[in-house]
């Protein structure tokens, strides 16, 4: 008997499908690899642009297609299909189009796939997210979105360079929404085990102040608008992101990430927000209680409360 191989579907042969595509070939995420889109045309020719630099990645075999079939006993299928998000457009702004499409996708990629834990890439990510949970009944662990993810990316990126440190030695996370309302988790972050409030530069003067912290909280939560403003969408980074959140899937990583996951929220009722949880072959394993000030407590309240009246707008909320 041949060995099962793994199979990866990213539905969708956009910007961010194919850049997850191409991040995750690079990685070897997967020895199978399979893009769905509507646009046959688009979707075959991303395919074959990939399969013709298979010899410079790890092996790998790569195929594109407008039938639903191409997906066929998938390990993971990451969706990336959404409406696109325009210049000065909020996330929460694209929730109804997105929401339809996901009706209208879901289902048969089901039937052809039921066991396959599902990730979902597409904006608002945590309304699309809840909404697919709730009308597929597939279960939370099984299907879940990729959250803040890229946020936190974002946000470590930022306070590496601001305290001149590599990027890896950086741990903090983004909580809630990925969007306007998200939360760092400045009280539990920390760099080489040093809070990271507490760190200081070679002068011995704390680096991270109020005025920095909140400096950086609004360039994390502004960066997909700018970068939409000056090259029309964000790809390369939320392509790496999601290609990273497979990989803890198909190698079992147990790896602690901050996506979005079904949970019922003191105050505020069910709602899908990103929170710490461990992700495996299984999917999200569990959730991690990181530990929080009371104003980051109350930002997330505030913020599962936005996510939650959208949900409730577009009739996603029960």
């Amino acid at each position: 008997m041949e060995p099962k191989t793994t199979k990866v579907s990213i539905v969708g042969a956009g910007a961010v499908g194919a850049t997850l595509a191409y991040a995750g070939l690079m990685r070897g995420f997967a020895r199978n690899v399979a893009l769905f889109d509507i646009n046959k045309a688009k979707v075959e020719a991303e395919a074959l642009d990939l399969a013709q630099g298979i010899q410079f990645m790890p092996e790998a075999r790569i195929v594109g297609s407008d039938d639903v079939e191409v997906c066929a006993d998938s390990d993971v299928v990451v969706i990336t299909a959404g409406a696109k998000q325009q210049p000065g457009q909020s996330r929460l702004e694209l929730a109804e189009a997105t929401i339809g499409l996901m009706d209208r996708i879901i289902p048969p990629l089901m039937t052809v796939s039921p066991d396959a834990i599902y990730i979902l890439v597409t904006n608002p990510v945590d309304v699309v997210t809840y909404a697919a949970i709730k009308k597929s009944g597939m279960s939370p662990r099984q299907m879940f979105g990729s959250g803040t993810v890229l946020d936190s990316s974002r946000l470590r990126y930022r306070v590496a360079h601001e305290c001149g440190v590599a990027v890896s030695n950086v741990h903090a996370y983004i909580a809630g929404e990925h969007g306007d309302s998200e939360v760092p988790l400045w009280s539990s972050a920390t760099i080489g085990g040093v809070p990271l409030l507490e760190w200081h530069d070679k002068d011995g003067n704390i680096v991270m102040t109020p005025d920095v912290c909140d400096q950086i909280r609004h360039e994390v939560k502004d960066s997909a608008y700018k970068i939409i403003e000056g090259k029309g969408a964000t790809n390369y980074a939320v392509g790496v992101a999601g290609a990273r959140i497979v990989e803890a899937v198909l190698g079992d990583q147990n790896r602690v990430l901050p996506v979005s996951t079904l949970i019922d929220y003191p105050e505020v009722g069910e709602v899908c927000m990103s929170l710490p949880a461990v992700v495996g072959r299984n999917g999200i394993d569990h959730r991690v209680d990181v530990p929080l000030n009371d104003e980051e407590r109350a930002r997330l309240k505030l913020s599962a409360r936005s996510i939650r009246e959208v949900a409730e707008k577009f009739g996603a909320a029960s």
